[in-house]
């Protein structure tokens, strides 16, 4: 393995759209949510690794869930935790991995990874990573891997790559915001527009380099602790310091206004685990294309269901149709799988209505 090949796996997300199996208290990428036996941030770490040296995969998480890292991933070390005292989004985190890794190693070349993705083919993702690896390793670039797109989706951002040359490696001319199913339509028929994945590629110099260009006042706020980076003395820097910063994603801090991004058309099958659907798209279905995970079920003029419960609990269903159906210790969600995007504001309209 190539000792310059790191990883940051993001892994600090709520999840929310996967309530009520993901929550505050235990978020979806510590969960085994495909009944794969992995949980999700297991399974990435797993995928990273036949490529990165396993010291090199660093996990930035919320300072709550350090117990839960540790404990699903015994093969880390303290040293590779990335710690947010506070949600700042992802342009503040990433930052200060990067100063991390840096210290340890200046010729470093990061790939950022979500930790709750699905991704069928490793072998073709860890092809496509080594290309990217390879091709920031040459040019002072930003890279992406951005996904073909199969259908309209109008829950992803898009990624516009300029068609005037015929390469392997395309240049950005624009990021897009999530469409309406028109102007997503219109993407897939002009054929060079890609899903923004949301995994980014880079040496370490690139992307601190971007910073100093974009984000200057995050960046020496950062750097002010340097010397207290891979420390004992880091964590009370972090914890006084990183609250203040700027919150705001990587996408619009760095990614929309560099000149210099890249994108990698992926070969691989790959979708976010984003929403119950999402997960219903990706699994096994029965001759009614009901989703069952765990439970031992009777589903009796039923249709277009994905149902979650505990291992082996018994389910009998009738007369439902496509409707997600969650069982989780003391929370049931029934709720219709054309409106999963409304998941979200109904767990924060029970927070105010209940506190949890």
């Amino acid at each position: 393995m190539n000792k310059d090949y790191y990883a940051i796996l993001m892994a600090g997300g709520i999840g929310s759209r996967f309530w009520p199996v993901s929550t505050p208290q235990l978020p979806k990428q510590f969960h085994d949510i495909l009944g794969a036996g992995e949980t999700l941030i297991q399974k990435t770490f797993s995928r990273l690794n036949k490529l990165i040296p396993k010291e090199n995969i660093f996990i930035l998480t919320n300072e709550e869930y350090e117990e839960l890292v540790l404990e699903q991933l015994p093969e880390v070390n303290e040293e590779q935790l990335v710690l947010e005292p506070a949600m700042r989004n992802t342009a503040p985190c990433i930052l200060y991995a990067s100063l991390k890794i840096k210290k340890q190693n200046p010729n470093a070349l990061l790939v950022v990874a979500p930790s709750d993705h699905w991704i069928e083919n490793e072998e073709a993702f860890n092809n496509n990573l080594e290309t990217s690896f390879q091709y920031c390793k040459s040019n002072k670039v930003l890279m992406t891997l951005g996904i073909k797109p199969t259908f309209p989706n109008t829950g992803y951002g898009y990624i516009q790559y300029k068609k005037d040359k015929d390469l392997q490696v395309k240049e950005v001319a624009q990021f897009c915001e999530k469409p309406d199913y028109k102007t997503a339509k219109k993407f897939l028929k002009e054929g060079t527009f890609l899903w923004n994945a949301g995994i980014f590629i880079w040496s370490v110099k690139s992307i601190l380099d971007a910073f100093e260009n974009f984000q200057p006042k995050m960046l020496k706020e950062l750097q002010n602790g340097q010397d207290y980076f891979n420390t004992e003395a880091e964590k009370e820097f972090i914890d006084k310091t990183y609250p203040d910063l700027e919150k705001i994603s990587i996408d619009y801090a760095i990614m929309e206004p560099s000149k210099n991004i890249y994108v990698l058309p992926a070969t691989f099958d790959w979708n976010d685990l984003g929403t119950w659907g999402a997960l219903y798209d990706e699994l096994p279905k029965d001759e009614n294309k009901n989703v069952v995970v765990n439970a031992k079920s009777l589903l009796e003029n039923s249709k277009g269901n994905v149902i979650h419960t505990a291992k082996n609990k018994t389910v009998v269903i009738g007369g439902l149709k496509n409707y997600i159906i969650i069982d989780e210790k003391d929370k049931l969600l029934i709720y219709p799988r054309k409106k999963e995007q409304e998941i979200k504001d109904l767990v924060a309209k029970l927070d105010e209505k209940y506190g949890h």
